[in-house]
């Protein structure tokens, strides 16, 4: 129960509110498949962002009222209601900022595949919306995993920490040559493991076709499969990175996992918008790399502090300070005239 942070009817009712937006997703907005335009893609994650950062007040309402030691985070024991809300609200839009940014490595990747196995962008938006009903899961999975050990073994905090200075300082030394795809070991793995038909069927993930060798009709995956489960196991690598980051943000599983689903959700719906504009992102991953940096030196640093931890506030505004300027000279670095500067992603 301590792991959970918060009452179970608490977590089926976010759970049930991400479900009603998946609904009106598919069933509204997306209920034909059809291509999405860049217009269309940044009116869903304004609405998408809005929603997340708009949650920032169900934060507020439900730390307020909480008992004080109803968290498994030093940062929200022993303090007084207003305090405690207003110190939740922080470590939650701290964690909704850099998952955002962090999920961006995500798109760039997911971008790839679609162009290496001819994913028409009218279908693009299925593999995504399958995709993130699985990520939802797989992150509940892993984030449980991580509240257990961070509850049960306090020095694993400092583990992440080290970790993430590691990530960070190699992402600044990563290679910016475009990955051949034709030799990603995650596709060349899949691809192994079961029969793909050359060509799409549709929207359809398998169809059954005539065996070859014996004529009788079996069930072949399409390459709208290959591409689902591809979504799905990269997920899974950018969690090594993300899950320690947003819990040496916070230890509290319910800041956690909402902080994550909302800058996943939101970043499904930017996809389309940042696939066309992947260069003009370029020198985000320094910034990224030294969000990574600094998030990982607070474990260690927090222990200067009274709470022994790095104070909510301050993180917020430092995180903020250098995604946000990363976007920005990014954004003017590739800016028309100059993006000829900029090296090839």
């Amino acid at each position: 129960a301590d792991c959970l942070s918060k009452d179970v009817w608490i977590w089926f009712a976010f759970i049930g509110a991400v479900g009603a937006l998946l609904a009106f997703d598919l069933g509204v907005v997306n209920k034909k498949d059809h291509e999405i335009g860049i217009n269309e893609s940044l009116s869903l994650s304004a609405f998408y962002i809005a929603i997340g950062i708009g949650f920032s007040a169900i934060i507020w309402a439900l730390y307020n009222n909480a008992s004080a030691t109803a968290s498994i985070d030093p940062q929200l024991l022993a303090v007084s209601g207003p305090e405690r809300a207003w110190t939740a609200v922080q470590l939650y839009l701290t964690g909704f900022a850099v998952e955002k940014t962090l999920a961006l490595d995500n798109v760039f990747v997911i971008s790839l595949v679609f162009t290496y196995l001819a994913i028409p962008r009218i279908y693009q938006h299925r593999v995504l919306f399958w995709g993130i009903i699985g990520v939802i899961v797989l992150r509940a999975l892993m984030i449980g995993l991580g509240a257990v050990l961070v509850s049960q073994v306090s020095w694993i905090l400092y583990v992440f920490g080290a970790f993430l200075i590691f990530t960070g300082l190699m992402m600044l030394r990563k290679d910016d040559a475009a990955e051949d795809m034709s030799q990603n070991k995650v596709l060349l793995w899949l691809k192994r493991q079961m029969k793909v038909t050359p060509e799409l069927h549709g929207n359809r993930f398998r169809v059954q076709l005539p065996d070859p060798k014996t004529g009788k009709l079996r069930w072949v995956a399409t390459p709208l499969l290959l591409a689902l489960l591809f979504v799905e196991i990269v997920d899974v690598i950018f969690a090594v990175d993300s899950v320690p980051a947003i819990f040496a943000i916070t230890s509290d599983p319910y800041i956690v996992y909402t902080s994550n689903i909302f800058a996943i959700l939101g970043l499904r719906a930017l996809f389309f918008a940042l696939s066309a504009m992947v260069h003009r992102f370029h020198y985000l991953k320094y910034a990224l790399a030294a969000t990574l940096v600094f998030i990982g030196s607070k474990i260690f640093l927090g222990d200067f502090f009274e709470n022994g931890k790095f104070p909510a506030l301050w993180s917020l505004g430092i995180t903020m300070g250098l995604i946000g300027s990363g976007v920005v000279y990014s954004l003017w670095k590739t800016r028309s005239g100059a993006s000829k500067d900029a090296p090839a992603t």
